[in-house]
């Protein structure tokens, strides 16, 4: 019974990480289909981990450039350039069309229809500016203590990936034939079984930089989320795929910005 609910959970895991990046993941038990997509209502407990794991080269990266005598901010922007590689941009792509859609669309109709759109425009370029930015300046200012560097970059992917599939529980599809909508919505098991991985997966953050900055920077990061799933509520009736990617960067930003003015 044990061995079979690991081998769940493997399986789920495998298929988060195929899904969210382009990392060549290997089959993890004989559960796992290489080919199938995550299941979510299930599969939300292991996104936090994948997102964990999918930072993981970053954080390594930035130990690695960090110790060398580069500019901060220059630092910041390769550990940003590797956490991007590995998704393909997936998050990133979300968080331009949300803001092109939500921003620019006057009607809902008319916001999921530029949403769709795969054409960049003056919000969604202005977004993604502004978030590669912060993050870079974050990362930067961070790697000045490598070993608090590397865990806000672990635990950013990590609880970005559960404010993620939070919203994605708590709101409905904005958009039935979305692919968000195939792949179904985290149950409530699922997603409160991911806070308990994203709290293990946290844990060193404290004593490296702080109790009071970590509480800040997830208080930021559920704030954030808070009020980004009433924002799309109002303006879409509820989630897409590009509301997702944009919750996972908006709120990776503000576990950053929290971190940096506690510590």
């Amino acid at each position: 019974m044990l061995a079979n609910e690991l081998l769940h959970r493997l399986a789920d895991l495998g298929a988060s990480l195929r899904f969210f990046s382009r990392l060549p993941v290997p089959q993890l038990g004989r559960l796992d289909d290489t080919g199938a997509l995550p299941s979510l209502p299930r599969a939300a407990a292991a996104v936090p981990l994948a997102g964990f794991l999918i930072a993981l080269p970053a954080s390594l990266i930035g130990l690695l450039v960090g110790s060398a005598d580069l500019p901060d901010l220059l630092i910041g922007l390769i550990v940003v350039a590797a956490l991007v590689v590995p998704t393909g941009a997936l998050h990133e792509d979300g968080l331009a069309d949300s803001a092109d859609g939500l921003v620019g669309g006057t009607t809902v109709e008319k916001r999921l229809l530029i949403m769709k759109d795969s054409r960049i425009g003056t919000f969604g370029g202005l977004a993604l500016i502004l978030a590669t930015s912060i993050r870079a300046s974050a990362y930067g200012a961070l790697f000045a203590h490598p070993a608090a560097g590397v865990f806000a970059v672990l635990g950013a992917g990590a609880l970005s990936r559960l404010a993620m599939t939070a919203l994605w529980a708590a709101l409905p599809n904005a958009r039935p034939d979305g692919l968000a909508a195939r792949l179904g919505q985290p149950d409530q098991r699922a997603v409160a079984l991911g806070v308990g991985l994203t709290v293990l997966l946290l844990s060193p953050l404290p004593a490296l930089i702080g109790a009071s900055a970590t509480l800040l920077g997830i208080a930021f990061a559920g704030l954030t989320t808070l009020a980004f799933a009433a924002f799309v509520r109002d303006k879409i009736g509820g989630q897409t795929g590009d509301i997702l990617g944009a919750t996972q960067v908006l709120t990776e930003v503000a576990f950053l910005i929290g971190l940096l003015i506690g510590r």
